[in-house]
């Protein structure tokens, strides 16, 4: 798993790839930590190279969510697509965690 986290115009962008798992998720957790002590108006995930989540990569984007949202910001899910949104769909996250107003991205095309 590769993710970068930059902020920009008082936005937050956070950028997963690869897969976001119970083996990956340790990474991740002390970079979401202290994005959320920042206390951001607003966090941008791109998840479009996201290839696979588990509950571990499920729990640490929700716990993103509440914890961002608690403080008065503002998260978007943006990109997810294929397992990933398979997911959140099965869980229902999707109904509260992506833009209503935004279909999902199409499934990526196999080389």
């Amino acid at each position: 798993m590769k993710f970068n986290i930059a902020s920009k115009d008082g936005i937050s962008h956070l950028s997963i790839e690869g897969q976001l798992d119970a083996v990956s998720v340790s990474d991740l957790r002390g970079e979401l930590d202290t994005l959320v002590a920042t206390r951001p108006g607003t966090v941008e995930v791109d998840l479009s190279m996201l290839r696979m989540i588990d509950s571990s990569g499920v729990g640490a984007l929700v716990s993103l969510y509440k914890r961002v949202r608690a403080q008065g910001g503002n998260v978007i899910m943006m990109g997810i697509r294929d397992q990933p949104l398979a997911i959140f769909q099965l869980l229902k996250l999707d109904r509260f965690m992506l833009p209503r107003d935004k279909k999902p991205s199409p499934p990526r095309v196999s080389r």
